[in-house]
């Protein structure tokens, strides 16, 4: 393959996860603005109160959507390193959104609605760009080449469990020969 090639292929697959984690990241904005508006309406907490608690219960919506949809070709044998690194980086991120709204609302006294709202989603907006780096390089990290291809090879010998690991056949092979016992 071409240096050109091998560009536009991971152009693509990058663009393909961006279109993933911004789908979750909707929903999770969707979820999180839900939330924050019916607690503010409701009770009588403060607004960054408010926020906080509709950012946690976003995080919990986002981190489902992050493992089984836009990262779920990635390596799943540290969940427990996986989830806490999410937390770690999800409360950075929560700091981040939440500040900025801290500022806007006690720092400067803006704090109708409707500049609630435009603040919580400019410091959200600024958290994601954070929140895309941390979970793409840190919590839900690619698989090794070797393991891709034994896990992609598992799956097309219909086996769901690294099948193709250690057997040296190279792709296509199992058309030729018939697929071993295991």
């Amino acid at each position: 393959m071409t240096e050109r090639g091998a560009l536009r292929v991971r152009f693509d697959q990058v663009a393909r996860e961006v279109a993933k984690f911004g789908a979750v990241g909707a929903v999770g904005t969707l979820v999180n603005f839900a939330v924050f508006n019916l607690v503010r309406h409701v009770t009588d907490l403060p607004v960054v109160r408010a926020s906080v608690i509709a950012t946690a219960v976003a995080i919990c919506c986002n981190y489902l959507g992050f493992r089984y949809f836009t990262y779920r070709d990635r390596d799943k044998s540290g969940r427990t390193r996986e989830l806490t690194l999410f937390l770690l980086f999800s409360a950075v991120g929560l700091v981040i959104e939440n500040g900025v709204l801290y500022v806007a609302t006690y720092g400067f006294g803006w704090d109708s609605s409707l500049q609630s709202n435009v603040f919580k989603f400019l410091g959200m907006a600024i958290a994601t760009l954070f929140r895309f780096w941390s979970y793409r390089t840190w919590v839900f990290r690619a698989l090794p080449a070797r393991e891709a291809v034994a896990h992609a090879e598992s799956f097309l010998d219909g086996d769901g469990g690294g099948g193709g690991e250690g057997r040296g056949d190279g792709p296509g092979q199992d058309a030729v020969r018939p697929r071993r016992a295991a």
